[in-house]
């Protein structure tokens, strides 16, 4: 997910200030900036040393494993109490991004995946469709004490919340990852449900109060994946998490004004129709852009008017243009100058991809191509660290899922394990080790890292020597 958008609306917010120019963010921006060698690399053992069960200071429980002289602390876990309605938090903690900095006190949107008509949550005043239950929760975590100070319902009756992205005007962009037209039907539990709206859009919510619940339909009807905003110029990245897929671009007609409309166009590498596989790690690509002229046209419906239509309405017009094919688009952030995002299952070995689009030049480059499962599996949400390296979460079929480094000689590095495994503690009971790992991001100050374990879903907050 999207940490650099986050650090760069940081910079915008505190520009000019010497804190911020000397912050570790800052500098691996910087870092960042300067193209390194790239390439197939090992699992290295490069990084922070070896992994070692660490408990965590909330519960006491070793619910990660972690380098040597790192901590953590969990909150916001799911089934705890939402703030103004009691409601229980709920689960499938997926991306999440800070949008709101003050002193030691931070504010965090997490999404929450959720798919059917398992009910809105929170505030009505945010419910886009109020059966459905997906949308977000609002945290404020203080770091000085430890502790949570606040969950609240901030979005809700949407659909597979996936990833996302923050903006430089402190907001948070929820992607649906999903497509379906008003009175799609599906099955779910054992009933049967119907969409009072069309779903597959993106939605923004605000750092105070409670998003107002309106698709953003110039930016695209598809199985979103993340959404990412370049500071510079105010330009929406998008990932589409399908096979096929595209990646696209947005730009909006008043820069900090989404709502107000735009342009969404997909990526074309002339040369390269077909980005999946058959390329080579350090490979450079000149591309362009097509219009996407109806982006709110996501949905094809099947001739026999059942539910089996395609969910690749948006992308086909792309393809129409020659836009290029990727597969299952993930995470997204944004620097200076360059644009990285991941491919879960793309290469020839199909465990993944990293590309890294340098706005400057309109080129694309294959950064890192992952050689097979054992060394990266399906990489996700990403973020840029303090060191400049990236850091990727692993969403695979292993029994344990990893938070990976990636540096910018593409060395490969475990950074954490998940070790969760509960006996009846926070109300659940069982092994979450192969649940996901999401939403990574960084505080400004590179201080600590942010993420989440998806199931049973919660949040933790680790500190360390990062730098």
């Amino acid at each position: 997910m999207t940490d650099p958008a986050l650090s760069l609306a940081r910079r915008r917010l505190l520009q000019g200030s010497a804190a911020l120019a000397a912050s570790p963010l800052a500098a691996a921006f910087a870092l960042a900036a300067t193209p390194k060698a790239t390439g197939h690399r090992s699992l290295s053992a490069s990084g922070y040393g070896p992994l070692l069960p660490v408990r965590d200071e909330t519960t006491g429980l070793p619910l990660l494993m972690l380098p040597e002289g790192f901590t953590y602390r969990s909150f916001a876990w799911a089934g705890e109490k939402l703030a103004g309605t009691g409601e229980p938090m709920p689960g499938a903690a997926d991306g999440m991004g800070i949008v709101k900095v003050e002193g030691e006190v931070f504010t965090l949107v997490r999404n929450h995946e959720i798919f059917g008509q398992d009910g809105s949550f929170g505030p009505a005043a945010s419910h886009y469709d109020a059966p459905c239950g997906g949308g977000t929760v609002t945290l404020r975590y203080d770091r000085r004490a430890g502790r949570l100070l606040e969950a609240r319902g901030s979005l809700s009756g949407t659909l597979v919340n996936c990833a996302g992205g923050t903006t430089p005007w402190n907001s948070w962009l929820s992607c649906e990852e999903t497509v379906s037209p008003v009175g799609h039907s599906g099955f779910r539990r054992g009933r049967t449900f119907r969409l009072d709206r069309a779903h597959g859009f993106v939605f923004e919510v605000p750092a105070e109060g409670v998003s107002d619940a309106r698709p953003l339909k110039d930016m695209g009807q598809f199985v979103h994946e993340a959404a990412v905003v370049d500071a510079s110029n105010g330009m929406v990245y998008l990932t589409e998490d399908n096979r096929p897929a595209g990646f696209y671009r947005f730009t909006p007609r008043q820069r900090g004004k989404l709502g107000a409309g735009g342009r969404l166009q997909a990526l074309r590498v002339k040369t390269h129709p077909d980005l999946r596989t058959g390329l080579k790690a350090g490979q450079r690509l000149d591309v362009d852009w097509v219009d996407i002229e109806r982006p709110e046209q996501g949905w094809e419906a099947a001739a026999d008017g059942s539910n089996a239509g395609s969910t690749l309405g948006v992308l086909r017009q792309g393809r129409a243009q020659g836009a290029s094919l990727f597969t299952r688009l993930e995470g997204v952030f944004v620097g200076p100058d360059e644009v990285f995002f991941t491919s879960t299952d793309g290469g020839d070995a199909k465990a993944g991809q990293v590309f890294r689009f340098v706005p400057s030049q309109q080129r694309l480059e294959l950064f890192y191509e992952s050689p097979g499962a054992r060394v990266l599996d399906y990489p996700d949400n990403i973020c840029l660290s303090p060191t400049g390296s990236i850091v990727i979460c692993e969403d695979s079929g292993a029994p344990v899922q990893r938070l990976y480094g990636l540096t910018r000689q593409g060395e490969l590095f475990e950074l954490a394990r998940n070790n969760t495994e509960l006996a009846g503690e926070m109300g659940f009971i069982g092994s979450f080790k192969g649940a996901e790992w999401a939403g990574a991001c960084f505080s400004p100050d590179g201080k600590t890292l942010f993420a989440n374990v998806y199931r049973p879903g919660y949040t933790v907050a680790i500190t360390g020597p990062f730098v």
